[in-house]
């Protein structure tokens, strides 16, 4: 006889699945406000569109490929396609679909964030192909690697609570080379486009704050004291994250910004992530605020080199989710909870573990930012090849709204 579900951990993992999926919007208002006024819909539709693509893609296939029976722990096989004996499975204590759910939000969300790294400049038909390619090639296998049963990089030993490697390392360094092959904003660098709608960046900050403690606390995947440690970490994760941008950013341009808090309570919950179920709330505040002050040099690097990640897409998920991967090996330390059998975690360099840990992450951040990098740049060629990606330079003078999907998003 299978497994019974806890009803309480149930309805903590539907709850937190349900936060999960109001990340996405909150990311296209985040994304949103900082584009011109002619690409905001064209922005949007990053985030908004990838819903119902990567949706359909994850039931088809993906949970298949990520969750299913491994193959020498490299890709889960074909055992789950259009969740195969799903419907009345249980995964611990919960409905296997209820972990189904939970996890094809993170699916959906992770190429959206690439989307930063292109707006204003990519064609609507190729970046629909782009992420469901993207998800194919990159995504469903290392979800695998480092997520499922007998994953080659979970059989390491690495940490990942919440995705710092399968979430932004993949999503920061695709959008790295998406940056550099699809090439400049007309006119950028001589040109810095300014945001038209801070107001919705905020709005699109504050509602991912909120979400995000559905993303990592709910990886617990279950109520109970993990759950809690988790949402307590993400909290000062973020708060860590913003004070020290907001700090860094009032020293170096003698005024705080609203979009660098914006940004820094963002990159501090990108790198509490990975480490959220691991450390100390002390060492959450360590890590976000270590992050902000990283993520802030990452930006300023882009107009020193001359590329143009628009949304710092890199600048902000890549840096700050290696650089937590990183510092969770640093921070982390093996605990005991009541509702759990096995310890959590692992004892990381501050705590008597040495650098074995920090080694294992700093293995995992390389092979996933390696093979994320080669794969994304051969998927752009592709896409490249079926349907061009990039938009006419009339296009992009007159913006995607328009050129794109036919509307107009402050028309009248």
């Amino acid at each position: 006889m299978p497994p019974k579900s806890d009803p309480g951990d149930t309805a903590w993992l539907l709850v937190s699945s349900a936060l999960v999926l109001l990340m996405t919007p909150a990311l296209a208002l985040f994304y949103g406000g900082m584009v011109r006024r002619r690409n905001v819909l064209s922005t949007l539709m990053h985030s908004l569109a990838a819903i119902p693509i990567l949706s359909v893609a994850w039931v088809a296939i993906g949970y298949s490929l990520a969750f299913g029976p491994t193959r020498a722990g490299l890709i889960g096989g074909l055992d789950l396609v259009f969740l195969k004996g799903q419907v009345s499975a249980t995964r611990g204590t919960v409905p296997a679909l209820a972990f189904v759910a939970f996890q094809m939000m993170f699916a959906v969300i992770t190429p959206a964030l690439i989307s930063g790294a292109f707006a204003e400049r990519m064609k609507f038909s190729a970046y629909a192909v782009f992420i469901v390619l993207w998800s194919l090639v990159v995504y469903y296998p290392v979800a695998h690697w480092v997520w499922g049963e007998g994953g080659w990089i979970a059989r390491l030993g690495a940490l990942d609570f919440a995705g710092g490697t399968v979430v932004h390392a993949t999503a920061g360094v695709s959008a790295l080379v998406c940056a550099l092959v699809i090439g400049k904003r007309l006119k950028y660098p001589e040109e810095r486009p300014l945001p038209h709608d801070l107001t919705m960046t905020l709005t699109g900050a504050g509602i991912l704050w909120f979400g995000w403690f559905g993303f990592n606390a709910g990886s617990a995947l279950q109520s109970g004291q993990l759950a809690a440690l988790s949402f307590v970490t993400t909290h000062l994760g973020a708060a860590g994250g913003a004070l020290s941008w907001l700090g860094v950013e009032w020293w170096h341009r003698q005024k705080p910004t609203a979009l660098g808090v914006a940004s820094g309570l963002v990159a501090g919950l990108v790198a509490i992530t990975p480490a959220a179920g691991y450390v100390a709330p002390w060492s959450a505040i360590l890590i976000g605020g270590a992050a902000g002050l990283l993520c802030y040099l990452a930006v300023l690097a882009k107009y020193r080199y001359g590329y143009d990640d628009s949304l710092d897409a890199f600048g902000v998920h890549g840096v700050g989710g290696i650089s937590g991967a990183l510092l969770t090996g640093v921070f982390c330390q093996r605990r005991t909870f009541p509702e759990i059998a096995d310890p959590v975690g692992a004892d990381g360099l501050l705590f008597g573990g040495g650098v074995k840990q920090l080694g294992v992450q700093a293995l995992a951040c390389g092979a996933v930012a390696a093979y994320s990098a080669l794969a994304t740049w051969a998927l752009l060629r592709l896409v490249d090849r079926l349907v061009g990606l990039r938009v006419s330079v009339s296009d992009e003078r007159e913006g995607l709204d328009a050129t794109q999907h036919g509307e107009d998003g402050h028309a009248g």
